[in-house]
This record gives C-alpha cells, sequence and structure tokens, in this order.
C-alpha cells in the first residue's frame, strides 16, 4: 500500500470513535511515526483531523449510529460484516454483556469487505474467536452511517436474513 492509499484509508477510517496513532500502525504494518506524519500531511491537505487524549477523530465527518443486538453462528460471521458494509454502513464495535465481567467492547472499525474479510482471515488463522462466542453467540454492534435511513436498511437486512436477536 503506497503512503497516499494509507491516508486515504486512514481519512475513511476516522469518525467520532477515536482511533490511536499505535492501533492505526498496526492496522498497516507501519510504525507509529510514519502514522503521526501521515496525520500532519492530511491536516496540511485542509483535512479536519482532532487529536484526543483517546487518538485522532475527523471533524465534521457527523455520522449517526445505532446499536443492533445479533446472534448468528461463526460460518456467518462474514456474512453479517458484508451486509452491514455493504449497504453502507461502519461496524464501530462490538460488545458482549459478561455474567461476571459486565460490558466486554473491541473496536472494529469494517467500513469494506476487504477490512472485513482480513477479520475474518484472522479468526481463520486461529488468531482469536469472536467474542460472541463466550455469550451464546449474542453480541453487540454499534453501527455508524450517514443517515438514519441507511440505518434502518441495514436494520431491515438484518432482520430478513435473521441475525437480530430479541431485545434485552
Amino acid at each position: 500500500m503506497t503512503g497516499e492509499n494509507r491516508r486515504q484509508d486512514i481519512v475513511r477510517s476516522l469518525g467520532e470513535t477515536p482511533l490511536s496513532a499505535t492501533n492505526l500502525a498496526a492496522r498497516y504494518g507501519v510504525s507509529r511515526q510514519v502514522i503521526v506524519q501521515d496525520i500532519a500531511l492530511l491536516r496540511a491537505e485542509g483535512k479536519e483531523i482532532i487529536s484526543t487524549n483517546g487518538g485522532y477523530i475527523l471533524a465534521g465527518k457527523a455520522r449517526t449510529t445505532r446499536v443492533f443486538k445479533a446472534r448468528h453462528t461463526d460460518e456467518q460471521t462474514a456474512e453479517e460484516l458484508y451486509l452491514i458494509v455493504d449497504a453502507g454502513g461502519k461496524v464501530e464495535d462490538v460488545f458482549v454483556w459478561h455474567k461476571v465481567y459486565g460490558k466486554i467492547c473491541a473496536h472494529m472499525g469494517i467500513d469494506s469487505r476487504r477490512k472485513a474479510d482480513e477479520f475474518m482471515a484472522k479468526i481463520a488463522a486461529g488468531v482469536s474467536t469472536p467474542l460472541k462466542n463466550i455469550t451464546g453467540n449474542y453480541h453487540y454492534h454499534t453501527i455508524s452511517a450517514d443517515s438514519e435511513e441507511v440505518l434502518s436498511e441495514i436494520e431491515k437486512q438484518l432482520k430478513i436474513r435473521g441475525f437480530l436477536a430479541d431485545g434485552d
């Protein structure tokens, strides 16, 4: 991936959820300093990137979010992710409610089939298992999109596919 492609992808990845330079460096296989330089270059191009104590966010990229409770098998995980990103959504995170630990949350930042495939490759390689597996496949996703209409379409498609779980 070229530096220009990486910077374009960084801008697409940034939203209201802060992303640290360390996280971005790991995602792109570069050093933290390269990411800091990328952010400086993007700012010089006029991108309104704000540094927070949790990482970088992109100002003015207001997206609406909604939390969906889902349930499906491991084999259906890619289908769920594809459904969301193909409809224009971004899977911001995944979280579960554990009976002992409470809420356990992990950032995902999946907004394309490529990122979904990268996630699935890590799962297939045995790096770890999906977080949903510790709660009988029940899990939640915070999904962001450009509009409520897009989120409603995602909800409709998740419901048709049978991925939406009953409320709490």
